[in-house]
């Protein structure tokens, strides 16, 4: 039970002695941790039971504050200040919980629970290289992954690869007429990279010819659908859906392109998969339950054979769940994949991470599921997050304008290693590990700088900022863990010592401030961690840990380790930064991000 929990126990056990036979279950009982400018560790908030009790604040606090010091064991002192009863926690506390969990490597991790959730993240498109944009997607996926499981879930991380549909037969059409039978080897490219070129030449084509039709005297809209380079894609993915041979022996070839230039990209973004899943299998389950929808009258067909549900009652609209000439759309697809998912795994929870620019979309998906009475819609939660734009601004994929995920990586490392070499830290590193050291900086930054906003927000990716030394940073907190590291090199302890490298001390004298900001922000990783899953928001643990190496630069600046007054304290705050470091790398483990042991 962590410390805040067993305090508001304390609190609720001792508000029933005090006031027996008063009904106080109306009442709210908040627990905060007291804020930096007034004395205390943890604050009582007594305002929800002030008018039950016929009571004024201070009278109750007072009351209260008596009786924890008193009966408790736990509470060294208290103040009142405006309604606000703050809590000091005995500093034996402390130190017993530093020694029973100073070298603890699974410190806040919960109990195996029979909670079953899939998180499904990057659902890439076989037409293009994975590119920036996708990279908050699959972070974000990541470690909420991560970060589920730490909290005792058991946890599936899932794949959708987008490998069908009509973008495909766009890169496809344009391969076939202008790409002269380029490979990947013959090109010099990797595999998504030049199904992406011609995913643009498409686009340059397609413009092209609508421009023509219109300058003839046709209007726009009908140029578009009759623009021959369109409707020449629209009739191989009617070829596609029926089975045609050298259809499906060029999409067989150029996915295959792609899915070996996708593995290089997520085996350098640390990224990988339990289960993947592919669109051209379950688009046919999703018209597997379309024919069902139609039979049970729940959906309706219209003049051109095309199937749809109204869902006009509902304050939406009509939905198209499959085309005239029998071709499926997306969400075709997404309802098969749904129903695969749950009859696979019996999830309690299947977890979508998709941009919010899919808001409707997702939530017509959760709606005709219900309809169908599919059980699977229940546990469909769409984990939104705001677009991530450079300072250049948006990026299009269709207009070659986005900057593909292999180049942003490369950026990174090449600004993290000028970085290093303007330091002039270089010394005392082989050339490999000044290489492996380049790799965790740049990717360390680009990773944090994506998780720390709220997943809800939208945000503007800045490189050089990301990297920044004394900035909000992965950067700042892998040179902290790193300064920890070197400290216990000196002391001849590794990173995670035994029990019996250190003496058994009674821990007698008092904790000074810089000692117990550490101790208290180190107790409440456990809360946070909680607090992260709950909310599947990985920003929680970014903010937690540059908080955590905050104070241990000021615990650091104000102490010494080496020097210390005597023995008792070397040894507390050898164990202290210990604990420090093994949270920190705990903490952004759950991120993906790597800790260096020296910069």
């Amino acid at each position: 039970m962590t410390l805040s929990a067993q305090i508001k126990s304390l609190v609720a056990t001792a508000m029933g002695e005090i006031f027996p036979g008063v009904d106080l279950t109306s009442a709210t009982l908040t627990i905060n941790l007291t804020k930096p400018e007034f004395t205390g560790d943890y604050t009582v908030v007594l305002f929800p039971f002030v008018k039950l009790l016929k009571m004024k604040p201070d009278a109750l606090g007072n009351t209260l504050g008596d009786y924890l010091v008193q009966h408790s064991g736990l509470f060294s002192a208290y103040s009142i200040v405006s309604g606000f009863l703050n809590l000091s926690v005995k500093d034996e506390f402390y130190t017993s919980f530093l020694t029973q969990k100073f070298n603890d490597a699974t410190y806040g991790e919960q109990a195996p629970k029979d909670t079953r959730i899939m998180v499904e993240y990057s659902s890439p498109n076989t037409n293009k290289p994975l590119h920036f944009g996708h990279l908050r997607n699959n972070f974000l996926g990541a470690s909420v992954a991560s970060i589920l499981k730490a909290a005792g879930n058991y946890v599936v991380k899932a794949n959708l690869i987008n490998d069908r549909g009509i973008h495909i037969c766009k890169s496809m059409i344009a391969w076939k007429h202008y790409a002269n039978g380029a490979t990947p080897e013959t090109a010099g490219m990797k595999g998504d990279h030049l199904a992406g070129h011609y995913y643009v030449k498409f686009n340059h084509v397609y413009k092209a010819q609508v421009a023509e039709l219109v300058a003839s005297g046709m209007d726009e809209k009908t140029a578009e659908k009759e623009a021959p380079v369109m409707q020449e894609a629209q009739e191989m993915l009617r070829l596609w859906e029926a089975g045609d041979r050298e259809t499906r022996k060029l999409w067989e070839t150029m996915n295959g392109w792609v899915y070996e230039g996708f593995d290089v990209t997520y085996k350098r973004l640390g990224l990988s998969f339990d289960k993947m899943y592919y669109e051209s299998n379950t688009y046919l389950l999703g018209k597997q339950l379309v024919e069902e929808g139609l039979k049970k009258g729940i959906l309706f067909t219209k003049e051109n054979g095309s199937a749809w549900i109204d869902l006009r009652e509902d304050g939406l609209d009509e939905k198209l769940l499959l085309r005239g000439d029998g071709t499926s759309v997306y969400m075709t697809q997404d309802l098969g994949t749904a129903k695969l998912k749950y009859d696979e795994y019996l999830l309690d929870k299947s977890v979508y991470v998709i941009g919010d620019e899919q808001n409707y979309h997702m939530q017509v998906l959760k709606l005709i599921l219900k309809k169908l009475g599919e059980p699977c819609a229940d546990t469909v939660f769409h984990l939104s997050y705001g677009m991530v734009e450079l300072p250049s601004g948006r990026m299009k994929s269709r207009e070659g304008t986005v900057v593909d995920a292999d180049d942003m990586i490369d950026e990174m490392i090449s600004l993290s290693k000028e970085q290093t070499e303007q330091s002039g830290k270089t010394e005392g590193f082989t050339q490999q590990e000044l290489t492996e050291l380049y790799e965790t900086i740049g990717l360390g930054a680009l990773k944090f700088y994506l998780l720390r906003v709220d997943p809800k927000k939208k945000m503007i990716f800045d490189p050089k900022e990301s990297i920044d030394l004394h900035g909000f940073t992965a950067t700042f907190i892998q040179y902290v863990h790193a300064r920890i590291c070197s400290i216990l090199r000196k002391e001849n302890l590794p990173l995670m010592p035994t029990r019996d490298q250190f003496a058994a001390f009674s821990f007698t004298q008092p904790l000074l401030a810089p000692e117990k900001n550490l101790l208290v922000h180190l107790e409440q990783y456990p809360n946070v961690l909680d607090a992260a899953a709950t909310e599947l928001n990985p920003s929680e643990l970014c903010n937690y840990s540059f908080q955590l190496a905050q104070y241990f630069n000021a615990f650091y600046a104000d102490l010494s380790i080496a020097k210390a007054e005597n023995e008792e304290k070397k040894q507390l705050r050898l164990m202290l930064i210990i604990m420090t470091a093994s949270v920190l790398r705990h903490a952004m483990s759950l991120l993906g991000i790597r800790l260096p042991e020296k910069m």
